[in-house]
């Protein structure tokens, strides 16, 4: 059985895989966010503070920004079996100003932060993702191997920038994490600098065109493509060189040296994160094509509706916190301050904090609580074609 699948007469074909490997990654995205806003407040990559599960509970999440993008670009080549390349160009340059909007107005102050200060205005996956849209917006009326081209040069070549210190706003806004705006008592941080999340977008556009060869064909490109990805990852991790500004060393255990070996740079993502994690993307991918598995099919209505989902989830969460710090303290105010960049997305008050039990309890909780939601809305999307449904 072919992995597409006509949800509807006249409507756009989805590839199961793609829906299911997406609906994975926005799971395990809620798992770091409730980490966030209600785990001990301690850096999990720290070496000198974390411990080998706290490592792996972030460890996990780091497959889901990476995926997001790659499939960001795999949905808009596929959507060109029903858009002419100026229909999709058009489409993903006003649904990235959207996502920009998203980010800096309703998610910062009715997700993240419920405050309306703007003390701190942190520039996160929703702003990174709508100008990778942007971006492949221009890229579609390239060729599409000259748009694969240019994804593989970014994603390898921006850490040849390592080295560079500079405080310019331009060069922080593409290469590195910081703050490119002080006003009196309000920053603005980038939290996701965009060349090699371009880089990865247009690698996922594409990565699409392989939906039209024939099965067996690519599921021996995605095994072969899966493998070599992962072994280039252990090969330059182990040579220690280049692909990562952070060397991994030998620990005072072989559980911390592997954590060291594995903890690789998120923001900008190293080449090395990114095999690392994109990789073992392919060989789900390749392990899910022509298989939908009913133990997955939630998965799969959460990964047909990821921005319904993700735009829910941190408010829930958040919401969650509030309830808890109640219910300790008797007080919520500290869930409404976000005074600087050491109290995000909240002000932890004295002794906050779940075991990372409790992490994992809430985590469950919520995708319970998300699900049913985002079964009903699959439904609407399924059953109507209005337009502003697509920005949803």
């Amino acid at each position: 059985m072919s992995s597409a699948t006509e949800v509807a007469a006249g409507k756009r074909t989805r590839i199961e895989s793609v829906d299911i490997l997406r609906g994975v990654v926005m799971v395990l995205m809620a798992l770091d966010h409730v980490r966030d806003f209600l785990g001990v407040p301690v850096s999990p990559t720290n070496l000198v503070t974390t411990t080998v599960p706290l490592f792996f509970t972030r460890w996990i999440t780091h497959f889901c920004a990476p995926v997001f993008f790659l499939l960001t670009g795999t949905g808009a080549y596929l959507s060109l079996s029903r858009k002419t390349k100026r229909e999709l160009s058009h489409f993903l340059w006003t649904r990235g100003v959207w996502l920009i909007f998203l980010e800096v107005v309703p998610e910062r102050c009715l997700g993240l932060q419920f405050n309306f200060d703007y003390r701190v205005t942190l520039l996160l996956i929703l702003w990174g993702l709508g100008w990778a849209m942007i971006a492949l917006a221009a890229f579609v009326y390239l060729p599409d191997w000259a748009v694969t081209t240019v994804g593989v040069v970014m994603i390898c070549g921006h850490n040849l920038f390592d080295s560079v210190r500079s405080t310019n706003p331009f060069f922080i806004l593409l290469h590195a994490q910081g703050t490119i705006l002080t006003i009196r008592q309000h920053i603005v941080f980038v939290a996701y600098p965009l060349i090699p999340w371009i880089g990865v977008t247009a690698v996922g556009y594409g990565l699409g065109r392989i939906y039209g060869w024939p099965a067996d064909r690519r599921r021996k490109f995605l095994l072969r493509l899966g493998i070599a990805l992962s072994a280039a990852f252990v090969v330059l991790r182990a040579i220690n060189t280049y692909g990562d500004p952070n060397r991994w060393s030998v620990q005072k255990s072989a559980g911390m040296t592997v954590v060291s070996f594995l903890n690789t740079t998120k923001q900008p993502p190293s080449l090395l994160f990114l095999l690392m994690t994109l990789g073992p993307a392919m060989l789900a991918l390749w392990a899910l094509n022509g298989r939908s598995p009913q133990l997955l099919r939630p998965v799969l209505t959460i990964g047909r509706v990821p921005l319904f989902y993700y735009l829910l989830h941190i408010p829930l969460i958040h919401l969650i916190a509030v309830i808890v710090c109640y219910a300790r303290y008797g007080h919520i105010s500290w869930m409404f301050q976000s005074p600087d960049m050491s109290n995000i997305p909240i002000s932890t008050p004295p002794g906050w904090g779940l075991s990372l039990p409790g992490v994992y309890l809430v985590w469950g909780i919520v995708v319970v609580i998300l699900y049913p939601l985002c079964r009903w809305f699959a439904g609407v999307k399924q059953r109507r074609s209005d337009a502003w449904l697509s920005y949803l």
